[in-house]
């Protein structure tokens, strides 16, 4: 790929030898004589490097001509050049924006070491953007329904705290999806997204995994290790399936939540961390702590902030909305045009009790793409399904009558507060309920309102 370079100087003897010897190093050159002429061309063209000398005789400066560059959205690497360089003005480059500042005479070898190492850079960057961008659109959270407009609106409330946070869900219902948009909303969203599943890594490791080990520290341990603690320093770790933590790496866990400080396997050495801790389970930790299974203060550090997501079979309105994510997102992955489902087909996939949640669909509608030769979609044309032929009764799942109503309680509240767009007030004078007994039931029922 044969990448743009603009020269912008009101010397024309400069701008004929540097597009000289950039041309010979294989770019693609234009020139401007002032910072009016070099704004007019990058409306027409994307250029990877702009070279841009300060003083520019008559017209708008270098300076002038970088701060407008940058403040019309233009991400073009730019290289400042002056014959009266001072730390002031390179220092005024680089605030606003600048990715270098060499001066005159200009030595020819370090200008192209400079506009090749500017344009490399300029394309990681884009790069990452990029991936940032694909990775953004993977986790996107998808639904309409009150259950999950209410989700998101908890998650913009608590994301920009440092407080921990409990997802508790069932498997498949999007827990990793809840933590990482936390992350992208808080102000470590510009550091890593560590994960760690305590399910999927033998008892004997976790420790390891989490605080790291010194060299020697066990048979197989070559060289030192960081743990996902350390490596997490200053940004978030999630932590999935909690529950499946040994009593032993409970007991340490407890205490870097208390200090933010640890020792790796085999070493005296503290290390001590700022990180945000956001952990999730699938299984009731309540039950966990009552059989003996789980710690209570370690469960008290860890569910400062309690989030529940809802399964798939309460929150059917939202299948029609996943099933068209999925179908354009495989379809476009695989290379085919996107599916149409009828009617009949919507209809049974909505009914499907979904004991597996949005994965199981999500697998479903891949399987569709990937093995469905003709573009429509009947109900012949479905896996097999779990339906029951009607809409799943929640209340039924619950073993106590009051955890039924508590759960029939919160939809109807929830329901309520999406009609008037999570406005309390108006909420409980539509209910015939005090404003300050409803406040106390969301409260009990972990509803976050205006």
């Amino acid at each position: 790929m044969q990448h743009s370079i603009l020269i912008v100087d009101d010397e024309p003897g400069i701008r004929a030898t540097l597009s000289g010897v950039l041309e010979d190093e294989g770019f693609a050159v234009e020139t401007a004589a002032s910072g009016e002429a070099c704004l007019k061309l990058v409306n027409g063209q994307s250029f990877a490097c702009i070279l841009l000398d300060i003083w520019l005789g008559k017209g708008i400066d270098g300076l002038e001509t970088l701060k407008r560059l940058r403040e019309e959205g233009n991400d073009s690497a730019v290289v400042m050049i002056s014959g009266h360089g001072n730390i002031e003005t390179a220092v005024r480059s680089t605030k606003l924006g600048a990715y270098d500042f060499i001066e005159k005479p200009l030595s020819l070898e370090r200008t192209i070491l400079t506009v090749k190492n500017a344009v490399r850079q300029r394309e990681l960057e884009r790069a990452n953007e990029q991936l940032q961008k694909e990775l953004a659109e993977e986790y996107v959270m998808v639904g309409e329904s009150v259950a999950m407009r209410a989700l998101r609106k908890q998650i913009a409330i608590v994301a920009p705290s440092d407080g921990r946070v409990l997802i508790s869900g069932e498997s498949g219902t999007g827990k990793e999806l809840v933590a990482r948009a936390i992350h992208s909303q808080s102000k470590r969203k510009g550091a890593a997204f560590v994960e760690i599943n305590s399910a999927a890594i033998p008892e004997e490791l976790v420790e390891s995994e989490l605080f790291g080990h010194a060299k020697g520290a066990f048979s197989g341990a070559t060289t030192s290790k960081k743990g996902k603690f350390e490596v997490a320093d200053g940004a978030t770790l999630f932590l999935d399936e909690i529950g499946d933590m040994s009593p032993r790496v409970q007991a340490k866990m407890l205490r870097v939540l208390e200090e933010q400080r640890f020792e790796p396997v085999g070493s005296n050495t503290a290390i001590k961390v700022d990180v945000r801790v956001i952990s999730a389970t699938n299984r009731p930790l309540e039950d966990l702590i009552e059989n003996g299974n789980f710690r209570h203060d370690l469960f008290y550090r860890l569910n400062v902030i309690p989030f529940q997501v809802p399964p798939l079979r309460e929150r059917v309105e939202d299948v029609p909305v996943l099933v068209e994510h999925f179908n354009r997102k495989f379809s476009a992955d695989y290379g085919k045009k996107a599916k149409v489902f009828s009617k009949n087909a919507m209809d049974s996939l909505q009914d499907n009790v979904w004991s597996g949640n949005v994965r199981e669909l999500k697998n479903t509608i891949e399987r569709i793409v990937i093995m469905q030769s003709g573009q429509k979609v009947t109900v012949d044309d479905l896996p097999k399904l779990g339906s029951t032929g009607e809409r799943p009764a929640s209340t039924f799942r619950f073993p106590s009558f009051r955890e039924a109503t508590d759960a029939y309680q919160r939809e109807f509240i929830l329901h309520k507060l999406g009609e008037f767009d999570g406005n309390v007030t108006k909420a409980a004078d539509d209910m015939g309920v005090d404003r300050s007994h409803l406040y106390r039931r969301m409260k009990n029922l972990g509803i976050q309102g205006k």
